[in-house]
């Protein structure tokens, strides 16, 4: 890969990353609820979703889902049910009390990398759509293999550094959320921020995708 081609990639995996989606709703709820460092759990899950999308796309399965009806549709609507879950959950969360520089956890942090891999792994939007981006980037006369390490690799990077902004972002809000009232508005705001995330992932088709 070239440098300069590498640099508009480069340029695209910010655009990509600072689109508002499942994950920067993730990150920001995970934020409030744990904090900054806790936050990490679900900013590596979420890393973890993105290279299992780079490396369907890289084994050319990508390419089924954006031909299979059935394959897009079963692996859509598991992502949708799966972000209304979410969206339960947060929203019958009970207010906890929490401080400004060590907020209360009841999920492991084994756990939080799980529901963040399963967020981004559950959208085939995300795979079609790099489907359809990373193969500009690529060099078809030159060995593949190392040009999708470069490009996971800096995907990976630039979304670290964004979704640990979000993360950190909805961290400094900790000192606000100090009642029960404050704490389950701002649950219920998450909530149906995730129910808006699963009726817009339900909406898209195939051939939108």
């Amino acid at each position: 890969m070239s440098w300069h081609v590498w640099l508009a990639f480069f340029g695209a995996s910010w655009v990509i990353s600072l689109s508002p989606g499942a994950g920067a709703i993730a990150s920001m709820s995970s934020g409030l609820a744990y904090g900054l460092r806790r936050g990490y759990w679900n900013i590596f899950g979420l890393q973890l979703g993105l290279l299992l999308q780079i490396g369907i796309v890289a084994a050319g399965v990508g390419a089924i889902l954006a031909s299979s009806t059935v394959a897009f549709s079963l692996i859509k609507w598991f992502g949708v049910a799966y972000l209304v879950y979410l969206g339960i959950r947060q929203w019958r969360s009970a207010p906890t009390e929490v401080e400004a520089d060590e907020a209360t956890a009841s999920s492991s942090g084994p756990m939080m990398m799980l529901r963040a891999f399963l967020v981004n792994a559950s959208n085939p939007k995300a795979v079609v759509f790099m489907l359809a981006v990373l193969p500009q980037f690529l060099d078809p006369a030159a060995p593949l293999l190392p040009q999708y390490l470069i490009i996971a690799a800096t995907m990976c990077a630039v979304d670290v550094i964004v979704m640990t902004g979000y993360t950190g972002l909805a961290a400094r809000v900790l000192t606000l959320m100090r009642s029960p009232t404050q704490q389950r508005t701002t649950n219920r705001v998450f909530a149906g921020l995730f129910f808006g995330a699963a009726g817009f992932l339900s909406s898209i088709g195939r051939a939108a995708a």
